[in-house]
């Protein structure tokens, strides 16, 4: 039989499969920690015979060739994509016989690269699958922008004829895998849906129930910033990363840690945002480890810079280093748990004052304060409290001279974000206080809301 597995990367929005037949079993779309597909294969007692990529990633680091390396599969990556290691060429047409009984055949499915290939499954006794990687997702596609504005307007229209010809040329039970779409900044939209079929979407998805058109305006005009990291993301993956090194960071001492702020390094706190708005470490910036860790800091810190991460505990600590590789920041300098007492070393300690919109709707009663929303255009657009001051979390680090003079009050949608820009403004000595709120609950307090046009 069969059996088809989902390893999830959540933080990322991300999906990778592992496909075995009882015996032997294929690999489409690794993340770079392979140790989970490896783990994976060991409990089920498969070999891995091949490892498929359906595109040059944008949103993380392979771990394709590094898990065909270590299982002594065979790595099939598009033949016309330029890459700089040694690879099974496959492309449009292609059929690859794996075990004794599964059919991969591969079709081009631009629009989210020029080069991207989905992966159909063929096998006696169960309908049809296709890993769509980034081209059709559960109710949407993946970006047509990511390689820049000049191929966008060419992208886009492609997307939709692959995803055309995926419902054309497959039947309505195949099963649809992608790998973006959970979350995912290369989907074009989110979905909430767990599976589906190509008849299923052909009844739900825009991009099979509007015309060209129609399909191109209204994704062209959803699309919003996506994150600062994925410019490096292709060169990397082109080059053939090798395994990540996850052993433990050195720890660091107090006087260490002031040093590396003092030098203009990064060390991020993984704590709680309650936690960290309590007492933290002066000059620290909090990237939450219960939240899109990973996608947040690498949006914002300037690639190369030094980093060093405090964390309640040890495994917090590896488990952000794991989020860390996913995205090519393989070296953390220096790592400490325990308590930001310990880690201060007598200094006094920062800390913010939390508060929710209805504290902020009555202090605005009482005396002028800013009101910073942090979100990004899309939701500014949207609804965005009056008199409000507009600069994305992404860019607040390039424009902390446009927050206006006086007590800062920072927001966005549900907190987590508000808190890396709280830290950031504390960081620059600023009076600040974290809303710490779902925006939903804005007009509720009393918060006069207005929508804009951008």
């Amino acid at each position: 039989m069969i059996e088809i597995i989902a390893i999830d990367t959540p933080s990322l929005g991300d999906r990778s499969y592992v496909v075995g037949d009882g015996t032997t079993a294929f690999v489409v779309d690794p993340q770079r920690d392979i140790d989970r597909v490896l783990d994976l294969a060991r409990q089920r007692k498969w070999r891995i015979a091949d490892v498929f990529e359906t595109h040059i990633h944008n949103d993380y680091v392979t771990g394709g060739l590094a898990l065909a390396r270590a299982a002594g599969a065979a790595y099939h990556v598009n033949a016309d994509d330029p890459v700089s290691f040694e690879r099974t060429p496959i492309g449009e047409g292609d059929v690859v016989e794996v075990g004794s009984v599964m059919r991969v055949r591969a079709l081009a499915t631009p629009g989210h690269t020029f080069t991207h290939l989905s992966y159909v499954l063929e096998a006696p006794g169960r309908a049809a699958a296709v890993f769509t990687g980034g081209s059709l997702l559960y109710g949407s596609t993946g970006r047509p922008d990511l390689l820049g504005p000049e191929h966008t307007g060419e992208l886009v229209k492609r997307q939709h004829a692959s995803a055309h010809r995926l419902a054309d040329v497959l039947p309505d039970d195949a099963e649809i895998y992608p790998t973006h779409g959970f979350g995912s900044f290369c989907s074009a939209t989110q979905s909430s849906a767990e599976r589906s079929t190509i008849g299923r979407e052909k009844r739900v998805n825009p991009v099979l129930t509007r015309d060209e058109q129609a399909y191109v305006d209204e994704l062209l005009a959803g699309l919003d910033a996506y994150p600062a990291y994925y410019a490096h993301m292709g060169p990397a993956n082109s080059a053939g990363p090798d395994a990540p090194d996850l052993a433990p960071p050195k720890t660091a001492d107090p006087a260490e840690l002031r040093e590396r702020l003092e030098n203009g390094e990064w060390v991020v706190d993984l704590r709680s945002r309650i936690a960290f708005a309590a007492g933290h470490v002066a000059g620290t910036l909090n990237f939450g480890a219960d939240g899109s860790f990973a996608t947040y800091l690498g949006w914002l810190i300037p690639w190369g810079t030094p980093l060093s991460l405090l964390g309640d505990t040890r495994e917090q600590i590896s488990g952000a280093q794991r989020e860390l590789v996913r995205i090519g920041i393989d070296r953390v300098e220096s790592a400490a748990d325990g308590t930001p007492d310990a880690w201060a070393g007598g200094t006094p300690l920062g800390s913010f004052p939390r508060a929710d919109f209805g504290e902020l709707a009555m202090v605005r009663h009482h005396r002028p304060v800013v009101v910073l929303d942090v979100r990004r255009n899309q939701e500014w657009a949207g609804s965005h409290i009056d008199g409000a001051v507009h600069i994305p979390v992404h860019e607040l680090l390039d424009r902390l001279g446009e927050v206006p003079a006086g007590e800062v009050w920072v927001h966005c949608q549900a907190g987590y974000r508000a808190s890396i820009a709280a830290s950031v403004l504390a960081a620059a000595g600023r009076d600040v206080v974290a809303v710490d709120d779902e925006f939903d609950r804005a007009a509720r307090a009393g918060l006069p809301l207005v929508a804009s046009a951008s």
